[in-house]
């Protein structure tokens, strides 16, 4: 991949900071677009008691793309251990100063950008202040994003999220990255939580239900209590298409590398494992599945390594991008 194709990345949590680590050594290019559900931790709390947008997620992939001094990293993700303060974050304390100064929480996210000259840009998906709801199979309804991704592993699944109030308006600038990319990405990260918030903002998932750009949906390399656990990969794909209203995507790259026994061990404690590979259902939904060593399973923990995940893409893009699937 060189620095001409126009990347999209959708999604938000660590996943898409992890991906953007390592796609900004192969292209320029790139906006990624960040749900505005958080109301979890530092996040929260700012969005509480100031009334701004989450900005943890978006300073995530901030630091992801910045070209700056390593000091500079460390002191954006720096938390305060004591005080009124404990638990901040620095860099969300940055950007909760530059929205007071700013006529919109997306003109912060360009100063800060600008700061720290990074990779690309970073864009909120919404201004809108939005909270997530989740409708479980059971009838009954979880309100907030963190205490649906707080849910034990056997709570009654989950039907669809919602966000309140509905029908916000996306980002026009997410809209029209949308418009004119050459390459989308959805996740890696949280499915209900992370991914699907910005599928129910109707213009953007519009926008990428009537791309021709080389569409892709990321897997997680693990399921995750409180929303997949169980799920297979064609489960996976057929919420985003749910949520999302239609056919968003032509290509899942999914993990390939089985992970260790401890990792196994750890994980399965929650209920969590490693997502089954279903070809042939995932092949029923007008997707192909192509699979690669993208997890990094050091440290215990299930995770996509930023350098060999970058490396699929940029494999898949130059391998598809002649021959590209038109709907």
């Amino acid at each position: 991949m060189s620095a001409t194709p126009r990347v999209v990345a959708i999604g938000g949590g660590t996943g898409l900071s992890t991906m953007l680590r390592g796609l900004k050594r192969y292209c320029t290019d790139i906006t990624a677009i960040v749900a505005m559900a958080d109301d979890g931790g530092s996040s929260g709390r700012l969005r509480s008691e100031l009334g701004m947008p989450p900005p943890g997620d978006v300073r995530n992939c901030l630091q992801a793309l910045a070209n700056t001094e390593s000091v500079i990293e460390q002191l954006l993700a720096y938390r305060f251990h004591d005080g009124s303060l404990n638990g901040q974050c620095l860099g969300n304390l940055l950007l909760a100063a530059l929205n007071d100064t700013s006529d919109s929480f997306g003109e912060a996210v360009r100063k800060l950008s600008q700061v720290l000259a990074i990779t690309g840009r970073v864009l909120p998906s919404t201004n809108s202040d939005v909270i997530l709801e989740a409708e479980l199979c059971d009838g009954s309804c979880v309100l907030g994003e963190s205490a649906i991704g707080r849910r034990p592993a056997r709570s009654p699944a989950i039907r669809r999220v919602r966000l309140i109030p509905e029908h916000v308006r996306a980002l026009p600038e997410c809209v029209r990255a949308v418009q004119q990319a050459d390459l989308i990405l959805l996740g890696p990260g949280s499915l209900y939580t992370s991914v699907i918030p910005n599928l129910l903002l109707e213009e953007l998932s519009a926008a990428i239900a009537a791309s021709d750009a080389v569409r892709v949906y990321i897997l997680n390399v693990m399921t995750q209590p409180g929303e997949t656990v169980g799920y297979t990969a064609s489960d996976h794909i057929r919420a985003l298409f749910a949520h999302g209203g239609g056919h968003l995507f032509d290509y899942c790259l999914a993990n390939d590398l089985p992970a260790p026994e401890p990792v196994l061990a750890r994980y399965a404690a929650d209920g969590a494992a490693q997502p089954l590979i279903d070809r042939t259902a995932v092949a029923a939904l007008g997707v192909q599945l192509i699979g690669a060593p993208v997890a990094d399973w050091s440290n215990a923990l299930a995770r996509h390594d930023p350098n060999t995940l970058a490396a699929a893409i940029a494999s898949l893009y130059r391998e598809r991008s002649h021959t590209r699937i038109y709907r």
